[in-house]
C-alpha cells in the first residue's frame, strides 16, 4: 500500500501531478473539499454538520473533518493500492489525526510529496489560468491572500514532516513530464 500526501502552493501543479499519480499508482483520490460538497448534497448526517460550520464562515473542527475522512477510507478507500491525499492535512494536528487514521487501518503515511515552486511563477501561473479558464479567484489580490494564507498555515507542517523523514522536496517548475518523473523517483526510492 501506498499512502501519499501532495503539498504545495495553490499553482504549483498538485492537481495535474494528482492525476499522474494516480493512473500510475493506482491511488485513490480524496480531496477534502470534494468529499465536503458530497457529504453535503447527499445530506448525509457528516454533511449536515459541516453544512452547520460552512453556512456560519467556520472551518470544519478537525475531529469532524477526521470523521469524514475515516469514513471515505472505510466505503471508497478498500481494495485500492493506497491513497493520496489533497487538501489535507493542513495543521499539525490534523497531521496527527492522519497519522492514527492510517494506523488503525494497519498502513502509515509514506511521503508528503513537496512540490516547491517560486512565487512570482505561481502568481504567473494563476493568473495565466485565471484567463484561460475565467477562475474568479485567480485575481492578483486573490492570490496574493491565498499565498499569504498557504505559507503561514503550511511552514510548520512541512517542517513537521521533514522532521519525521517523510518530506519528499520536488522542484514543481518546469516541464510537466521531468516533475512526474522526480515524483516517482522520490516514491520509488523509499523502498
Amino acid at each position: 500500500m501506498l499512502n501519499l500526501v501532495l503539498f504545495g502552493a495553490p499553482g504549483s501543479g498538485k492537481g495535474t501531478q494528482s492525476a499522474k499519480l494516480i493512473d500510475k499508482y493506482g491511488l485513490h483520490h480524496i480531496s477534502t473539499g470534494e468529499v465536503l460538497r458530497d457529504h453535503m448534497s447527499r445530506e448525509t448526517e457528516l454533511g449536515k454538520i459541516a453544512r452547520t460550520y460552512i453556512e456560519n464562515g467556520q472551518l470544519i473542527p478537525d475531529d469532524l473533518m477526521i470523521s469524514i475522512l475515516d469514513d471515505v477510507l472505510e466505503q471508497e478507500a478498500k481494495g485500492k493500492k493506497g491513497v493520496i491525499f489533497d487538501g489535507f492535512p493542513r495543521t499539525i494536528p490534523q497531521a496527527e489525526a492522519l497519522k492514527e487514521l492510517l494506523q488503525k487501518r494497519g498502513t502509515d503515511l509514506h511521503a508528503v510529496v513537496g512540490l516547491e515552486v517560486p512565487e512570482d511563477e505561481l502568481v504567473e501561473r494563476m493568473l495565466n489560468r485565471g484567463k484561460e479558464t475565467g477562475r474568479a479567484d485567480d485575481n492578483i489580490d486573490t492570490i496574493r491572500k491565498r499565498l499569504d494564507v498557504y505559507h503561514n498555515q503550511t511552514s510548520p507542517l512541512r517542517d513537521y514532516y521533514s522532521g519525521t523523514g517523510k518530506y519528499l522536496p520536488v522542484n514543481g517548475s518546469g516541464n510537466v513530464e521531468d516533475i512526474f518523473t522526480e515524483i516517482s523517483k522520490g516514491i520509488e526510492s523509499l523502498g
